[in-house]
């Protein structure tokens, strides 16, 4: 199961607090209210096609890909994989997509649309998870490539 992966994943960086709800997290809005926070502190684990694989975006959840920065930062049209793609690929199904615990052929990205908080919430393998982590954790934890700017819309909120 994927929580499980995730949580053993976890523990090499001392950490054990994996949230798991009694509802779902699967959404951004559901998430928030699962974890008592404003939606935009919730990270949103986005797959991406890729060459043969894919690649995974960590972005704040009030942010939308803005296609231009997308072709700009990686010279392909963005196009999201389907539910059955990102679980073959990643490991993890929809609602529980996390920059953790990936095949080492995933490559992750960490959006700037994060860093306006001190901490936010990815999911933690299943579809009521999260584990609240600094963006620096964040980073490490999700072997992020470096920190892109290929997001719109979460300039105009806090």
């Amino acid at each position: 199961m994927s929580i499980e992966k995730v949580k053993d994943y976890l523990k090499k960086f001392g950490r054990e607090d994996v949230l798991e709800f009694e509802t779902s997290s699967a959404t951004v809005e559901l998430a928030a209210q699962a974890a008592g926070v404003i939606p935009a502190r919730i990270t949103k684990t986005l797959a991406f096609q890729f060459e043969e694989g894919c690649i995974l975006i960590a972005t704040a959840g009030d942010a939308k890909i803005d296609n231009k920065k997308f072709k700009d930062e990686f010279s392909i049209k963005a196009k999201m994989l389907s539910p059955e793609q990102t679980l073959a690929l990643t490991g993890h199904a929809v609602g529980g997509v996390c920059p953790f615990a990936l095949p080492e052929t995933v490559k992750t990205y960490a959006d700037i649309s994060l860093k306006r908080f001190e901490t936010v919430f990815p999911a933690a393998g299943s579809s009521n998870s999260a584990i609240e982590v600094t963006c620096d954790e964040l980073f490490e934890y999700g072997r992020c490539e470096k920190w892109i700017d290929v997001c719109k819309g979460w300039q105009e909120e806090i």
